[in-house]
């Protein structure tokens, strides 16, 4: 029986479940994509803070580690796509804000879009998660739901009350 599935976890398997729960968020009970997309909102206001640029860089970095930490994890549990991987939902949520600036409805525009498109998985975002498979393909179906979200997102933007966006729009 595998170290995570005992819950006596070794120093890697640490690693991987530490990773690909984002920090035990993806252990909650009820909802756990949902719990880990909003353990994401404090790091993605911090990241939108420092730019887009830096929201990018931070997002490829966590899609890489994540890819690795949700693999390892399937290959422990021994079941593909486990609920409890919730990095997915930190890639995608972090995606859906890349095109617009930082502000509190946008950030919850994003949580509602972001789980509404990785709950209900329109084409093609279905295709994607029941091709794609391993970490990556854990990883795939969130980045595109993130990116749907995003383009709806943006294209709103433009039709939005002025209280929606700060002034200045980072």
């Amino acid at each position: 029986m595998s170290a995570i599935a005992e819950g006596a976890p070794q120093p890697r398997s640490l690693l991987v479940l530490t990773i690909a729960t984002f920090f035990g968020s993806g252990l909650s009970p009820i909802w756990p994509g949902t719990a880990g997309t909003l353990a994401t909102i404090p790091l993605a206001y911090v990241l939108m803070g420092l730019g887009r640029f830096w929201l990018i860089v931070a997002t490829l970095a966590i899609f890489a580690i994540g890819t690795w930490a949700a693999d390892r994890y399937c290959q422990i549990t021994g079941k593909h796509d486990n609920q409890r991987i919730v990095i997915d939902e930190v890639v995608g949520y972090l995606i859906c804000l890349w095109a617009v600036p930082r502000s509190a409805p946008n950030m919850i525009a994003a949580f509602v879009l972001f789980r509404l498109f990785d709950t209900w998985k329109p084409w093609p975002i279905r295709i994607v998660d029941r091709k794609v498979k391993g970490g990556f393909g854990v990883m795939a179906d969130d980045v595109c739901a993130g990116a749907v979200g995003a383009l709806i997102l943006w294209l709103m933007q433009p039709h939005l009350p002025a209280w929606w966006v700060p002034a200045g729009g980072s």
